[in-house]
């Protein structure tokens, strides 16, 4: 079995009541995939708006990743199709 690690590094920065994250993946190949996520903090619970930022931060850089994934796959397969021979 083959196993393979990635390491996601996380930027939290606060400004006032709001909170900013950027999750970001550097893959094995060296491209480097960004994900945003902003919310406000309530200063009754300010780690709710952290979390909420971190969610929405780790959401966009996953549909990122499946974007990626499907036009990598899409254009493996046509690659395959026209390589192929009758």
């Amino acid at each position: 079995m083959d196993r393979k690690q990635w390491t996601v590094q996380v930027f939290v920065t606060e400004d006032g009541d709001d909170t900013s994250v950027r999750a970001v993946l550097i893959t094995r190949g060296g491209g480097r995939v960004d994900g945003l996520g902003r919310a406000h903090r309530d200063p009754s619970a300010p780690e709710v708006g952290d979390e909420a930022a971190m969610a929405l931060a780790l959401t966009d850089l996953a549909t990122k990743l499946s974007a990626i994934s499907h036009s990598e796959a899409t254009t493996a397969t046509a690659s395959r199709l026209l390589t192929a021979t009758p």
